[in-house]
């Protein structure tokens, strides 16, 4: 019998889990629409999210707390429709509040499902509703639209929806960039609580001046105004949310009624028997500008912070590094750290920067030294041993100057000698290479003409082997070399002197030698 009473326990605990985990997985609610029949509209993400992932900001591990003194039991109170409209009314709010049954059905998830995460955010209000209330005021919007982010992102700064809409305020990146928000690889200041706030109130601001009526901006702000400006159309200009209900997304069907359910449980949560987290406001903060890039790690270890609580501070960085180098850049620090970080502002800089700053600035391509011409890459010069050597032979051969021939070698005025190495004599890479050299320091268009008149005597004398002959002479050309007109005719310097009776080093401008 006891056997058995373990099992069945067992039993019940791997339900429990996963019982919980479907009720986390609701993704719908269902209403009654006008007709009585009964459809189903989606919730918005925040409302479909496990507790969990908003325990582990670091704001909430260090300064929420459960409040001892909150001693309600927890379980829900239910009260009448009138009750609910009572309370609604009673709000002080620009923008209306009604109430029906998909409100209702909003509250109760809300009171339901979600106390705990309501909870959360009762506390958690305390670091962003400041903020938001700044910048709506600024645009002069109803305050009540504070707890827009409650639907959007039950206050999770690091809350990312599943089709791509980013922090409190979900912005997504089409939309964050017309508002002057930076996004890239290094940057999301979609995740900044005071740029996304204001680029909200500004979108907001612009949203009525398009509709002119605050129920259809929170819809809008959740589809987009055309979809809003459609759904009118096809309801003949009717510009009543209530009226357009129908036509409008599935999840923008709930999105009006989550916003009021969000404005009323926020108000009168203690009717509900729902405790506040306990909120320990952390020190007050201030920012400066770096200009270098520099990692949250070097930051870190020269202040003494804890560097979970620099991306707390600066969520907009992605990968831990602020982008100074690409233009000026904010970093938000506690006020007590501000004249610490300028004081060792250097040492910041300097500490292990190899470590945290992998990215290069120039590099240095293997094999050797090459140019780009018309977008084709050529080596020019190799840095291998061997090619090293060849070079410094080649550099051998042409350092001797042009000189005067004594007997039939001389030259005239204007007229060029160049000198081989002797040593060279047999080796053919080598020549190669002294033709490279010599080619690089030939920049003259009286160069280029001789390179063409030298590539249409190739082909005449390769003309010329094809008829059967079995001699070849060339002339030499200002500037050529033995060890070019060797390499052009497919021959060696040694044939070339055995052939011509060249003992010396030099050769003679306009004079023939025979090559075959």
């Amino acid at each position: 019998m006891r056997k058995t009473y373990i099992i069945v326990m067992l039993l019940l605990l791997a339900f429990v889990p996963s019982a919980r985990a479907q009720v986390n997985q609701e993704k719908t609610v269902t209403v009654s629409n006008a007709n009585g029949k009964e459809e189903q509209i989606d919730l918005p993400t925040s409302m479909t999210e496990e507790l969990d992932s908003t325990t582990q900001i670091y704001k909430a591990k260090n300064y929420l707390s459960r409040d001892p003194n909150c001693n309600m039991p927890d379980v829900n109170r239910t009260y009448s429709a009138e009750v609910y409209k009572q309370r609604l009314s009673k709000l002080p709010t620009i923008i209306e509040m009604p109430y029906n049954d998909i409100v209702q059905k909003f509250i109760d998830r809300y009171t339901g499902e979600l106390r705990h995460s309501v909870g959360y955010m009762l506390g958690a209000q305390n670091f962003y509703i400041p903020v938001f209330e700044e910048a709506l005021e600024a645009y002069d919007l109803p305050l009540e639209l504070k707890y827009l982010p409650v639907i959007e992102s039950a206050l999770n700064p690091q809350a990312v929806s599943r089709v791509g809409a980013v922090g409190l305020w979900q912005f997504m990146i089409t939309t964050a960039k017309r508002y002057d928000l930076t996004v890239n690889s290094l940057v999301d200041e979609r995740r900044d609580l005071y740029k996304a706030s204001y680029a909200a109130a500004h979108y907001l601001s612009d949203l009525y001046k398009k509709l002119g009526d605050w129920n259809l901006v929170i819809a809008a702000y959740n589809c987009g105004a055309d979809k809003i400006k459609k759904a009118i159309r096809r309801s003949r200009g009717e510009r009543d949310y209530w009226k357009i209900y129908p036509r409008l997304p599935k999840e923008t069907r709930g999105y009006v009624p989550a916003f009021i359910a969000a404005n009323y449980i926020m108000n009168y949560y203690c009717d509900h028997n729902i405790c506040p987290l306990k909120t320990t406001l952390p020190a007050k903060t201030d920012t400066v500008m770096v200009d270098h890039d520099v990692h949250f790690e070097q930051i870190a270890h020269v202040l003494g912070m804890d560097i979970d609580e620099l991306r707390d501070l600066n969520p907009q960085y992605r990968r831990d590094i602020v982008n100074g180098n690409s233009g000026q850049a904010s970093l938000r620090l506690p006020e007590a750290m501000i004249n610490k970080f300028i004081d060792n502002e250097d040492s910041v800089y300097a500490y292990t920067p190899d470590n945290y700053q992998p990215k290069r600035t120039e590099v240095e391509a293997e094999g050797g030294r090459y140019v780009v011409n018309k977008n084709q890459v050529t080596l020019v010069s190799s840095t291998s041993g061997k090619k090293k050597a060849d070079d410094n032979k080649a550099d051998k051969a042409e350092a001797t100057p042009a000189t005067p021939k004594d007997d039939n070698t001389s030259v005239g005025d204007g007229q060029k000698t160049v000198s081989t190495n002797d040593s060279n004599d047999d080796s053919e890479q080598t020549e190669r290479s002294s033709r490279k050299r010599s080619y690089r320091s030939r920049k003259s268009q009286s160069s280029s003409k001789n390179s063409r008149s030298s590539k249409r005597q190739s082909k005449k004398s390769k003309k010329k082997r094809n008829k059967g002959q079995q001699s070849k002479s060339v002339t030499v050309k200002s500037g050529d070399t033995l060890s070019e007109i060797a390499e052009r005719n497919h021959t060696t310097v040694k044939k070339l002197r055995k052939l011509n009776g060249i003992s010396g080093s030099t050769i003679q401008n306009g004079k023939k030698i025979k090559v075959k």
